[in-house]
């Protein structure tokens, strides 16, 4: 399990970033599209680890709503 932030961005693209594994980040022209490419960037990311037989970094964030 891993935690993605969503955001819209400029483009009108949906961007999706795993930030507990650095620099792993995809996009999507939808909210759907854009969560099927960053699982699969998850896995790639994790396959390539183990492959370089690289520690895998555990999920260490938390993300919470702040009302302002």
């Amino acid at each position: 399990m891993r935690q993605v932030v969503l955001s819209h961005g400029e483009d009108g693209y949906w961007i999706a970033e795993c930030t507990s594994l650095p620099g792993c980040i995809s996009q999507g022209r939808t909210r759907d599209a854009a969560l099927a490419n960053i699982k699969e960037a998850i896995e790639g990311y994790i396959e390539a680890l183990k492959e370089d037989e690289l520690p895998v970094p555990e999920e260490r964030f938390e993300t919470i709503v702040v009302a302002v």
